[in-house]
């Protein structure tokens, strides 16, 4: 199915949906969502937009977690969405570490790659052109910059540290979370 740029939204997972941790997430109980994060997916989905998670998850290599709890994890988010009125439309996740070398860890474009051949089946360069990528962190940005994405930093989990250190791809728009990322959206279509 191909979709306008403007009705795919991109975010990354830990620090943005949920609580981050530095020992990781990894299991359903850890997974814990932030304050109106939730209340934001499902006020995008109800005004058309679909949402994809590109999320880095090397705890999979490390042995931090299993694939099953991974599962969990997102099927823990899927049921505290429905009752919203709220769905994510399709998570993709690198299971590596830095020193496996693939392309799809952040900041390497890979999963972003994946994300436009599902959503845009587009051969350019950028065919991630004018769409939303938010993220609490700077490789998240950059992974979806590469293709054209825009930029958006939330400054939950690893947010503000991201935005004290600067140095931020041109055009980032800041937001204090993603509650106010979706307000902000909808208030430019309005």
């Amino acid at each position: 199915m191909s979709l306008s740029s403007s009705k795919l939204i991109i975010l990354d997972r830990d620090g943005v949906i949920n609580e981050d941790r530095d020992d990781y997430v990894k299991s359903v109980d850890e997974w814990i969502p932030l304050p109106g994060s939730l209340e934001a997916i499902a006020l995008l989905n109800q005004a058309g937009y679909q949402i994809a998670i590109a999320t880095n998850q090397s705890g999979l290599s490390r042995g931090y977690f299993t694939i099953n709890d991974l599962h969990a994890m997102h099927s823990k988010m899927d049921k505290l969405l429905k009752p919203l009125g709220g769905h994510i439309d399709s998570i993709f996740f690198c299971p590596h570490m830095d020193s496996h070398g693939c392309d799809c860890r952040k900041p390497l474009p890979g999963l972003m790659k994946e994300i436009a051949l599902r959503y845009k089946k587009s051969d350019s360069n950028t065919p991630l052109m004018g769409v939303p990528i938010v993220g609490d962190s700077l490789r998240d940005l950059q992974a979806g910059i590469a293709l054209g994405a825009l930029p958006h930093l939330v400054l939950t989990g690893k947010g503000q540290k991201t935005l004290d250190k600067g140095a931020l791809p041109e055009g980032t728009q800041i937001h204090a979370d993603l509650l106010a990322f979706a307000h902000a959206m909808l208030e430019d279509k309005a």
